[in-house]
């Protein structure tokens, strides 16, 4: 996870790298996960952490909670829409359907 020189890799990730980066929740409650991943790209890299754009806004993560980080590819391209009309493989309504 780090260079030679004892800096973590991820301190010299550029923004907009994708990245799952892995941290300790101090903050966590009796009976909920005590380490969860953090999934999306870069914002910012330094000594203090990271800001990394999730899905659901952006997330801080000190330097002090991360345990593992690695870069990941993109996500899958999206599923294009289905046709209206029914769910059968040709747009036709099932024969349960009634119709």
């Amino acid at each position: 996870m780090g260079g030679g020189d004892g800096v973590p890799a991820w301190r010299a990730w550029a923004p907009g790298t994708r990245v799952v980066v892995r941290r300790v929740r101090p903050e966590a409650a009796p009976g909920e996960p005590r380490l969860t991943d953090v999934l999306g790209d870069v914002l910012t890299s330094d000594a203090a952490g990271l800001r990394i754009r999730t899905r659901h806004g952006d997330v801080d993560v000190p330097a002090a909670d991360v345990v593992l980080a690695k870069t990941v590819p993109p996500p899958p391209a999206r599923r294009a829409p289905r046709a209206a009309g029914g769910d059968g493989p040709s747009g036709q309504s099932p024969p349960w359907a009634g119709g």
